[in-house]
């Protein structure tokens, strides 16, 4: 083992004893949080085929829903990150959970389209709510990036489990796992620090004090790209089931690649960091975001098995992949944690509009392969911005272009 190599394995390991004794339990609160707020989303293709099968709506009704949902977590994220520094947080989650579950609960009795469209809203922006404030918490940490890393390698677990254990549910089994996952946090509020705790100077990161002064612009482009991004992510999600079906792909295999392509997120999310922690963050996403656009744009081209393999594959490995990037760089321009009360809503504010621009471009009957396109542009613009912001940096401001 080279001198180097003993180093990095050093200075990585004395980051995650400081992040482990950065208040754990706030943490791994926000950590269950976020897992749980996150859960449609992540959860989405399954959702979709289920509200198609089992509901009866139609591909294009299930865009919009799917956009009313993911679009409620943006607005409930919006809402909380204005009031987040003035409002016990313990107070935001308890309203975010009586939402989510007042709603949920709602769907369980109401099934037709247009009131579903609303539930789902409502549902979101609870769940917006109570998943800002614990991304706001991951943002408050320590080691912000790090933090962020801890979160994404855990999605791969609990995306894969919803892949397995969705499919198996009726459509109010399914309602009836996000409403006990909710509940089962009010037990734990009290781990949730009331109001945002200032931190001395001499315990931020250096990268953030020396880019204080920056916080006003960059994390706004950080946020727009991330929305961009999301834009891809939204429709290819929420369609890709329903596009492979459609192209007489074997349905269990189908249901198999998705499982099992979730756990190529643990992959992603390792790798990201080691590249990194050599090249920086802005490099490696330039490069992720390229790929994850040729990935998707393929099935411009149409389904076949093979196709499908490599595209959902390729998209899990770089969806993790993508946001450690975005998050570690948004946080490396976020003091205190602000703008990361935004992060859900970036995220949500993209669900809505892809999936729904993708029911558009359905509804026009232009097929799924003007959405596959749609999502290359979307993945190419997102691209382009942080290739400028890259640009901007390495020349104006070396040091935090190359930043980890």
């Amino acid at each position: 083992m080279t001198e180097n190599t003993k180093t990095g394995l050093a200075l990585a390991l004395e980051d995650w004893r400081i992040l482990i004794n950065d208040d754990w339990r706030s943490l791994a609160v926000a950590l269950y949080m976020v897992l749980i707020g996150y859960g449609v989303l992540v959860g989405i293709p399954v959702i979709s085929t289920a509200w198609v099968t089992k509901l009866g709506f139609t591909e294009v009704e299930v865009g919009r829903v799917a956009g009313m949902d993911l679009g409620g977590l943006s607005a409930g994220a919006i809402v909380t990150a204005w009031i987040i520094n003035r409002v016990n947080r313990r107070i935001l989650v308890f309203i975010g959970i009586i939402i989510a579950v007042v709603a949920n609960g709602m769907c369980l009795k109401y099934v037709d389209y247009d009131t579903v469209l609303w539930l789902r809203f409502s549902a979101g922006f609870g769940s917006g709510m109570y998943t800002a404030v614990a991304v706001a918490i991951f943002g408050m940490s320590i080691r912000p990036a790090l933090a962020y890393n801890l979160m994404l390698f855990s999605f791969a677990f609990s995306q894969a489990l919803e892949m397995r254990i969705l499919p198996q549910l009726s459509m109010n089994g399914i309602y009836w796992v996000f409403i006990g996952c909710f509940l089962a946090t009010i037990p734990f509020l009290k781990w949730i620090k009331s109001y945002p705790k200032t931190r001395p100077v001499e315990e931020r990161s250096s990268t953030n004090d020396s880019n204080a002064r920056y916080a006003l612009f960059l994390p706004w482009i950080c946020l727009f790209a991330i929305f961009l991004t999301y834009i891809n992510i939204g429709a290819y999600w929420t369609y890709i089931e329903l596009a492979a079906l459609e192209s007489n792909t074997n349905p269990n295999l189908v249901s198999e690649v998705l499982v099992w392509a979730s756990l190529c997120s643990l992959l992603g999310c390792l790798i990201a960091t080691l590249l990194s922690n050599r090249f920086g963050l802005l490099r490696p996403l330039l490069i992720a975001l390229f790929t994850m656009a040729m990935g998707v744009g393929m099935l411009a081209f149409g389904i076949n098995e093979p196709r499908f393999l490599m595209s959902v594959f390729t998209f899990n490995l770089l969806w993790i992949f993508t946001d450690v990037y975005q998050m570690g760089s948004l946080a490396n321009f976020d003091n205190g944690g602000h703008y990361a009360a935004y992060l859900p809503a970036a995220q949500g504010l993209g669900q809505i509009v892809g999936p729904n621009l993708a029911a558009s471009l359905l509804g026009l009957s232009f097929g799924y392969q003007s959405v596959f396109i749609m999502c290359w542009c979307a993945a190419m613009m997102a691209m382009l911005i942080y290739w400028l912001l890259y640009r901007y940096l390495r020349k104006q401001h070396p040091s935090i272009a190359d930043a980890s």
